[in-house]
């Protein structure tokens, strides 16, 4: 038998990936983890391009994954990163409703707090004006449990743990191809080396359903990248915003719209808006992979979410391509601001999982076959959420290799 370079290899090195790294040597020592990036560093793509806001759970349905690992994942959170000195606030944030149709989807939204467990509190016009005195709305909640913090050195942190349980992370390692056996794995890199291990986990993100094919299995579904196009307030505005402030969102999609959050540099972040993408990394229109984009045209599921949602796609790219569009979104909430308050900021894509039939998947989807487990939607609040996440994934691949239980599991 040829011999094995590891127990596990995990594939993708933001904080989904590195969370699941340092759960397995946490859970199981002398474990052997192999973590492979294809990036020169971790968290360079979802995980570092976000807004930074440690979520809640208020948003998700009691009883799913996103409800159950975000609530609990904040808490964690704020925990990590008061031991490990990384920077954080815990500073609350506003749902606001600016229209009356926007009502009884706030009311629902207090509702779903409680089921989950989430303190909140309703707010009239003038109870805004004490959190956020140049923000204007109906009403509003507040939720205490939000925060913010900054993921890409939390993913560095869990990197650093790892490693120090013996855990070996490799830095431009992009797969190519991965093959199976009955008793492993077996993965090579662009630059011809290979690695075995017992199992593995694809933590791939933005690429997580092309790994899953190069494994032979089929996923269910694809990665339809959104690009999450962002504003910031300048310096001399950042005082119009104390937290951060969030409209009502649609419940037919898994976005939250267009919102306002002071970071932990102290500026004020606004976005993000959702547009296709066209590349999986494509952080700018200009940014086009024929072949990535042909994958996405091809699949009946993006013509399917294009059909069922052309007017709320035309809005988004309506305020993609127009700063004045974009600017009036921010000013249902901020009537103060003007288009010269804002300048442009880095942009996201999000690994949005959408089933074939044109269903965007809501919940953490997490899926299992011999020797590898996939991680095949895990968008925002999965930065939040990437502690318990990482212990759940640990948890299945130790059963894979009947390593035990995964302490702090539940």
């Amino acid at each position: 038998m040829t011999a094995l370079d590891c127990d596990v290899l995990v594939i993708g090195g933001g904080i989904v990936g590195m969370s699941t790294a340092y759960a397995i040597t946490h859970a199981a020592p002398g474990t052997r983890v192999t973590v492979l990036e294809k990036e020169a560093g971790p968290a360079r793509h979802q995980t570092g391009r976000n807004s930074g806001v440690i979520h809640s759970g208020i948003y998700y349905r009691p009883g799913s994954l996103k409800a159950r690992f975000a609530a609990r994942g904040a808490a964690e959170m704020v925990k990590f990163c008061a031991e490990h000195g990384i920077p954080h606030e815990v500073t609350g944030k506003l749902i606001v409703a600016t229209e009356r149709s926007e009502l009884p989807r706030l009311h629902g939204l207090v509702q779903r707090g409680r089921e989950n467990g989430i303190p909140v509190r309703e707010l009239g016009p003038a109870q805004i004006a004490e959190y956020e005195p140049w923000v204007r709305g109906l009403a509003a909640i507040h939720v205490g449990t939000t925060g913010v913090c900054d993921f890409g050195a939390v993913a560095a942190r869990l990197a650093r743990l790892a490693q120090d349980a013996g855990a070996s992370v490799r830095y431009g390692a992009r797969v190519r191809t991965i093959g199976r056996r009955p008793s492993a794995v077996a993965v090579r890199t662009a630059d011809g080396t290979v690695l075995r291990a017992r199992a593995l986990v694809n933590c791939a993100g933005l690429h997580c359903d092309r790994v899953a094919r190069l494994a032979g299995d089929d996923p269910g579904m694809r990665i339809v990248p959104f690009r999450g196009e962002y504003y910031e307030l300048v310096p001399s505005r950042a005082s119009l915003v104390n937290g951060l402030v969030y409209p009502v969102p649609d419940p037919a999609f898994p976005f939250l719209g267009v919102h306002l959050t002071r970071g932990i540099d102290g500026g004020v972040h606004i976005g993000p808006n959702a547009v296709p993408a066209l590349a999986r990394e494509g952080y700018a229109w200009h940014t086009v992979r024929p072949q990535e984009l042909a994958g996405t045209l091809a699949y009946p599921g993006s013509w399917r979410i294009a059909r069922r949602h052309w007017r709320y796609g035309a809005g988004e790219l309506r305020r993609s391509l127009s700063k004045r569009a974009f600017t009036d979104a921010v000013r249902r909430l901020l009537p103060d601001v003007t288009a010269d308050d804002l300048i442009a900021a880095p942009a996201g894509v999000r690994a949005q999982a959408v089933l074939p039939d044109g269903t965007l998947v809501d919940d953490f989807l997490i899926s299992q076959s011999p020797r590898i487990v996939h991680v095949l939607n895990a968008p925002s609040p999965a930065a939040t959420a990437s502690l318990p996440i990482g212990r759940e994934v640990a948890r299945r691949v130790l059963e894979t290799l009947g390593a035990g239980r995964v302490r702090g599991a539940r």
